[in-house]
């Protein structure tokens, strides 16, 4: 120990009224305990040899990053039909945007149609609704493809998607060859927390390789993949989890495209990532300088030789999950922090969340806020002036170690089960992130996390704010008018030949899915007809749901609440002879299923008797169960407004059958202003974005007591 950290101890202590400063130490969710001082002996071996532009690229992927350009401006955006989206991006790109990023509705993510039944409550609902080659040429009509770059976030309906582009800029007059941006085709992270799949893993797997080889072959200016930690930390991960579990995604998708006989630097220098950007800001700047490290490791491991192959290039955005419905307002702050931190991080692009994005799809209003944080950042603050302002900090170069070497044992772990596909098989990644996610709820509810105006400084008057509703009726019918037309005018024999031979390329294993899916996409048809194509040869993929137990219930052992909660369900069940039975539903193409694997683990560890949907119900099949399963409550979780169409027809099933005394509650992303539609609908009890889950247990215990006891 140096003089001076004996110093700084010393007068720490008599600060502190003689206790020890270790007491100051702060144990963060990934287990890194961090001090309250950091010098010059906490630095990493080397960290202060490191330069930008040089592998390991610690410091940026180039020698003058932001001093030299800054990072590209981009908006993640789709509203309900093409010609919206298109006036969206035209507008905001005249505002000052550099790039597109483009939204899909959930249909079109899970491959169907907008005329599928599975998909009335979702046409148009958190996305532009993409059914053939003529929507996409709607949506870029004025936006030259060959001097725009185009980030699609698509997995599961990646091959009719990315098509349909291609074909789009071809009758637009543009080369697939001079096509520029990025497509995500991230499966593995869809069996993880997204859930917005089609396919079995494998099957899914030889998806990303095709797609891999037909870019690195025909688009070079197009990145294959982008391999995305964004939802793995909307789920609850940590961050050493988002970033070990993204990095291990990397490795996989490196060896499907080794395994198409492809040269690791044919394609390498074209993959990219995607990392989520919350509110612990200098662990977010670490995450990143910690994963060029790491991937430049990998990389090497890999046998690339062109430093371009080992640069980890990155696009980031802001965290949706740490946006507030409560208080709102606030969110344009944590934007602003979030932003600030992805900058410092070294990201190549950024997208910032509109501060109504916990209750609604942004309005114009607020996404020129969001936009104009960037701005603000670009031009304002000076960040741009100087390369990598963090670099030799003593706390984030440790703290960049020190997320490197856990991210590395989780990397090991999953080698160690033969890869990601594998643990993926096995559900370890996912089993891991619903524990942290349970744990992070837990801190939130006990007041352990701040959340300022949700469990501390909490209005008593809540702000009305604007939102941006979606006539999803009427979407939909436009969309189904305009697929009707090109079916009636479209040469229907050229249509079925092409669909027959793309589904022979799935079956057979031979050929490229993508270029096949290009001759179907160009005779028009459309992308549920491309993915039935292959679901016939690949079959569509059913998740098993469970119900992970034990985790919320030790974050709260010895609290006097939890324990109330506890003695009321017990003294219910000794009264009725029965638990408390909920079932944790998920209705329509939404995958985003945290809130209600929070809901069920911590509803199971209380006490009540939980079942769990599986995932994409139609509103017939959740009553059919509620009523099989003689439940007392359905505790419906939304997130991408499909609570207006889905849960009237849910309760009109309900009574439809004569069960009008299972109670039905919604929780997750609800406008304020929809509260009176679902109670007028027959909806008992709404949980918003924030709610705490101890108050909802108590508020669904009572209303199940009063039911029974009216029976």
């Amino acid at each position: 120990m140096t003089d001076a950290n004996r110093d700084w101890l010393d007068l720490a202590s008599k600060e502190l009224k003689g206790r020890d400063p270790s007491s100051l130490n702060w144990d963060t969710p990934e287990g890194i305990t961090i001090k309250p001082l950091y010098v010059a002996d906490d630095l990493p071996p080397r960290a202060a040899d490191e330069l930008p532009g040089f592998a390991p690229f610690t410091r940026g992927v180039r020698a003058t990053m932001y001093a030299g350009r800054p990072w590209t401006v981009r908006q993640y955006a789709g509203f309900s039909t093409a010609e919206e989206s298109n006036a969206f991006y035209r507008k905001n790109l005249a505002g000052g945007q550099k790039g597109l990023s483009v939204a899909f509705d959930l249909a079109t993510h899970r491959g169907y149609d907008s005329d599928h039944p599975r998909v009335v409550g979702d046409v148009g609902k958190a996305g532009v609704a993409i059914d053939s080659v003529e929507d996409m040429k709607i949506l870029f009509d004025g936006i030259p493809l060959d001097q725009m770059s185009v980030s699609m976030t698509m997995n599961g309906a990646v091959i009719p998607v990315l098509a349909m582009f291609i074909v789009a800029g071809e009758e637009q007059g543009v080369d697939r060859s001079a096509l520029s941006g990025t497509i995500q085709n991230d499966i593995l992270k869809e069996f993880m927390v997204r859930n917005t799949y089609i396919y079995p893993p494998e099957a899914s797997m030889r998806i990303v390789a095709d797609i891999i080889e037909y870019t690195a072959h025909e688009m070079p200016k197009f990145n294959s993949i982008s391999i995305s930690g964004y939802h793995m930390q909307e789920a609850g991960s940590t961050l050493a989890q988002e970033l070990a579990y993204t990095l291990a995604d990397g490795m996989e998708y490196v060896r499907a495209a080794m395994g198409k006989g492809l040269d690791v630097d044919a394609f390498a220098g074209r993959l990219s990532f995607f990392f989520c950007i919350g509110m612990n800001f200098f662990m977010e700047a670490a995450k990143l300088r910690a994963a060029r490290q790491l991937w430049a490791r990998i990389m090497t491991d890999f046998g690339a030789k062109s430093e371009r192959s080992k640069m980890l290039r990155t696009h980031c955005q802001t965290s949706g999950v740490s946006l507030t419905e409560q208080d709102p307002y606030n969110n344009v702050v944590r934007t602003a922090f979030e932003a600030m931190a992805a900058v410092l991080g070294g990201t190549q692009s950024l997208h910032t969340n509109s501060f109504d994005e916990a209750i609604a799809l942004p309005t114009e209003f607020s996404a020129r806020i969001a936009r104009n944080t960037q701005l603000i950042l670009q031009h304002e603050t000076g960040v741009t002036n100087v390369v990598d302002p963090l670099g030799g900090s003593y706390y984030v170069e440790a703290l960049t170690r020190e997320l490197a070497d856990e991210a590395w044992r989780m990397i090991e772990e999953v080698e160690s089960l033969g890869g990601m596909t594998k643990a993926v098989e096995q559900g370890l990644p996912k089993m891991r992130i619903e524990e942290a996610a349970a744990r992070r709820q837990a801190r939130v509810d006990k007041g352990e996390d701040v959340i300022v105006g949700v469990n501390r400084y909490r209005l008593e008057d809540e702000p009305k704010v604007d939102i941006l509703e979606i006539d999803n009726a009427k979407v939909r019918d436009a969309q189904i008018a305009r697929l009707k037309k090109i079916r009636d005018t479209r040469d229907q024999k050229s249509c079925e030949t092409a669909l027959k031979a793309l589904e022979e390329v799935a079956a057979s294993g031979a050929g490229n899915l993508l270029g096949a899916a290009v001759e179907a996409a160009r005779a028009r048809a459309s992308l549920g007809e491309i993915s039935d194509a292959m679901e016939r040869a690949f079959q569509r993929h059913k998740a098993t749901t469970r119900v992970i137990s034990g985790v919320y219930g030790e974050a709260y052992k010895g609290d006097a609440q939890y324990e109330l909660i506890q003695k009321k369900i017990a003294d219910y069940q000794a009264e009725r002879q029965r638990e408390p039975k909920i079932l944790v539903a998920k209705m329509g193409q939404d995958g985003h299923d945290r809130g209600a694997k929070v809901i069920a683990t911590a509803f199971a560890d209380m006490g009540f008797n939980v079942d769990l949907s599986d995932m994409f119900e139609t509103p017939p099949e959740v009553a059919s169960r509620a009523i099989a399963g003689d439940v007392d409550v359905i505790g419906v979780s939304s997130l991408a407004a499909g609570h207006r169409t889905l849960v009237p027809e849910l309760i009109g099933e309900l009574k439809a059958a004569g069960r009008e005394d299972i109670i039905v509650i919604c929780g997750g992303v609800i406008p304020e202003q929809d509260y009176e539609f679902l109670q007028d609908a027959g909806v008992t009890a709404i949980f918003g974005p924030g709610s705490n889950v101890l108050d909802a247990a108590n508020v669904v215990l009572a209303e199940v007591a009063g039911m029974r006891r009216n029976r």
